[in-house]
């Protein structure tokens, strides 16, 4: 189908509570209402420019580590960054992250890359401290379907 978009979601995942945010997005960014968009999910340290570039929309996810994105995501935008860097412009993303300490390091990391890549960020970030509650898979729910229906409209 060539009206299909694809949403990239490019997570790193280490943990049981990025798990669950991570299983959040992703029922939010399949719920059946959304319709047309394709949704591949690519681990940080296996992504590619050629799944960039594919992706009409991304949602990152990663842990805060020390104060700044983990390693894996790091990685991927090191990878990524140049082969992507015009022709990815505008392209709408989300942001989630769990962060017991140094989550304001991370999300200003992800904004200065994002804003050097021209990607639009259409909703909240969803920054997470300790164990997700209701509220907060709620919100990565929300972050997963808002990114998706982005692409229906495109």
């Amino acid at each position: 189908m060539d009206t299909q978009r694809r949403l990239l979601i490019v997570h790193h995942t280490p943990s049981p509570h990025c798990q669950e945010m991570f299983e959040a997005v992703i029922a939010g960014s399949t719920d059946p209402e959304i319709e047309g968009v394709e949704v591949v999910r690519r681990a940080a340290l296996s992504v590619t420019a050629s799944d960039v570039l594919a992706a009409d929309g991304f949602v990152l996810g990663t842990p805060a580590n020390l104060g700044y994105i983990s390693g894996a995501l790091k990685h991927a935008f090191d990878t990524i960054y140049y082969p992507c860097l015009d022709a990815t412009r505008g392209r709408p993303f989300g942001l989630y992250l769990h962060a017991n300490e140094g989550g304001e390091g991370a999300v200003r990391a992800v904004d200065s890359i994002t804003a050097g890549l021209g990607w639009e960020k259409v909703t909240p970030h969803v920054v997470v401290s300790g164990k997700p509650t209701k509220a907060d898979l709620e919100a990565c729910w929300n972050l997963g379907a808002t990114v998706a229906a982005q692409l229906m409209s495109v």
